[in-house]
């Protein structure tokens, strides 16, 4: 390590990774659930499962981005991290908050967690991937606060770089549009409307600041490229997501009773954002062709391809396939949203969290040139079953999707939910499997971790 306070990021990486599992493991739960609908019932119902699996998303991908910043910022600033002892409490401020949701979801009804966590002084729980209780909300809060005060400082003492001027600014953008959370308004339409400031605003305008500003550091040092020639590419990639993330927002208003303007506005601006993504395949591969060093950590290009690459699928393909009004009509709703759901996140925040836990981890444990060659293969064979099982659970959530679709919403023979439910019951089956690669390639990815040095 360049700076000794880049090593409070190690923690954070490895309760990322935790929290991966257990998010993976509710996952395969979730399948297992859908072709056998009384497992785990009433120990543990659908939507407990569906608001772990989700909520522990939401916290891995914050554990990963805050260590990425926490091991990015001083080499970029050429400057000590402004408080570790600040990053590490708020580390253990942010692992007891996320553990008690999470055991409160799973062993206290949800409507009595309301009432022992103050809801009724200020209602905000009850809405799809914002169901956190309020302590909980003003902790992720604080914690983001300090989070963004340790980042700023360190940048404002330092060294000001693109990177870092991109990074910060989607911290602030996090922390801004969590707020809304906070905001319930009683009609049902402007409830909606807000809360999609912090649900699409996150994950499809700033948190990919966040993902930029990531992608491109470990592309500079692994690479080798003028910083120069990055920073180019970076403020393009940058310019694009915000034209086209912000107003994007539309295609979620499309039929909720929202202005009809939005039906233009959502369809025309949201069918730009897979440019972004495209532009990071250019970028990233781009780079590669022209490095000007031969990087001994080999994998974490390839994890940096693989973000580029599985992130256009993802967010890009699979998002424009239903982002037009007319399309979106039919498709809402169905597992098409949830393929396209599933291969985006993956793609985009997961990945990117492997790609700079690839290039940091092995620094972090004294391997300045990352792992030796037999740990690298180990991970580049996760590297595949991982995306294959994720491309292959996308492909048959996709047929399940459009299944649904003539089942229920096309044609002039249409039948109730459970009626195609079941036709599909056997496609369910198949997600399962690939499900259950996804998460065999998370082990042998960790197996890599104790892969022993070569001797010399």
């Amino acid at each position: 390590m360049k700076y000794s306070s880049q090593a409070v990021a190690k923690p954070y990486f490895i309760f990322a990774l935790i929290l991966l599992a257990g998010e993976l493991l509710f996952g395969i739960l979730m399948g297992i659930q859908y072709v056998y609908g009384d497992f785990l019932f009433p120990l543990i119902p659908f939507n407990v499962l569906r608001m772990v699996h989700v909520n522990l998303l939401i916290v891995l991908l914050l554990f990963g981005f805050m260590g990425a910043t926490y091991y990015l910022v001083p080499e970029e600033a050429e400057h000590e991290l402004w408080s570790p002892k600040l990053a590490i409490i708020t580390f253990w401020v942010f692992v007891v908050a996320g553990v008690l949701t999470i055991l409160g979801y799973l062993f206290v009804p949800y409507a009595e967690l309301t009432k022992l966590t103050f809801n009724n002084i200020l209602p905000t729980m009850g809405r799809e991937f914002l169901e956190q209780p309020l302590p909980t909300k003003v902790g992720i809060v604080i914690v983001v606060l300090s989070y963004v005060l340790n980042t700023a400082m360190t940048v404002i003492k330092g060294r000001k770089t693109v990177i870092t001027t991109v990074l910060l600014t989607g911290l602030l953008g996090l922390a801004v549009f969590f707020l809304f959370s906070f905001y319930v308004p009683d009609n049902l339409i402007e409830d909606k409307f807000f809360w999609w400031f912090t649900v699409h605003l996150w994950v499809e305008a700033v948190w990919e600041l966040i993902l930029g500003a990531i992608l491109a550091f470990v592309v500079l040092k692994v690479t080798g490229v003028d910083r120069e020639h990055i920073d180019k590419w970076l403020y393009l990639i940058i310019a694009m997501t915000m034209v086209s993330g912000i107003l994007g927002t539309g295609h979620h208003f499309f039929y909720m009773g929202a202005p009809e303007y939005w039906l233009w506005i959502g369809s025309i601006s949201s069918a730009v954002e897979p440019l972004p993504f495209f532009l990071m395949i250019l970028f990233v591969f781009t780079m590669s062709k022209e490095r000007k060093i031969q990087h001994d950590n080999e994998i974490a290009l390839t994890w940096a391809k693989g973000t580029a690459v599985i992130s256009f699928l993802g967010a890009g393909v699979w998002g424009f396939m239903h982002t037009l009004a007319p399309v979106d009509m039919y498709t809402h709703g169905t597992q098409l949203t949830a393929a396209h759901g599933h291969l985006s996140f993956y793609g985009a925040y997961v990945m990117i969290v492997f790609t700079v836990i690839s290039y940091a981890m092995p620094i972090l444990r004294g391997r300045p040139h990352g792992n030796c060659k037999a740990a690298q293969k180990r991970e580049l064979i996760a590297f595949w079953m991982m995306n294959i099982g994720m491309v292959g659970l996308t492909l048959a959530l996709t047929v399940a999707g459009i299944m649904q679709i003539m089942d229920q919403r096309v044609g002039t023979h249409l039948v109730g939910f459970m009626e195609s439910q079941a036709s599909i019951s056997s496609v369910y089956f198949v997600r399962l499997g690939f499900g259950l690669l996804v998460f065999a390639g998370l082990l042998v990815y960790f197996s890599s971790f104790f892969v022993k040095e070569d001797k010399k």
